[in-house]
């Protein structure tokens, strides 16, 4: 995924240029269901009906997450019976995601009080909304 200068330039892309699939992959990871989802399959397989009660959403949204995080390479399943068990499909999934809980805790509360991103951001559309009403 990553390339050097002369690769990048050969390759049309400039230094300031997103990677698609690196946008791609924190895309996949911004979404609180999927993210929760990969934190839990973290400490071990489960279910379908396991990541249900996990997350606390309809197990058809669950298994669309799931199918979403498969079709990315990042889950995988095996069947055992008439269930399948999801795990991480890579061990680098486990390196991001405490390479993250490092950078959060050396953040303080900076990444969270984001007014874009953060929990700001989710008070000033909830404000906007009252206002609207």
């Amino acid at each position: 995924m990553t390339m050097n200068g002369v690769e990048a330039a050969a390759a049309g892309a400039g230094v300031c240029d997103a990677p698609p699939a690196a946008v791609a992959l924190f895309r996949s990871l911004g979404d609180p269901a999927r993210l929760a989802i990969l934190r839990r399959l973290a400490e071990s397989e489960a279910r379908v009906t396991d990541l249900v009660a996990c997350v606390g959403l309809a197990q058809s949204t669950v298994s669309a997450h799931l199918a979403c995080l498969r079709d990315c390479g990042l889950v995988g399943s095996r069947p055992v019976g008439r269930a399948s068990l999801f795990s991480l499909a890579r061990p680098e999934l486990l390196d991001l995601l405490a390479s993250a809980e490092q950078l959060l805790a050396a953040t303080g509360e900076a990444v969270e009080l984001c007014p874009n991103y953060g929990t700001r951001a989710d008070l000033s559309v909830s404000k906007s909304e009252v206002s609207d009403r």
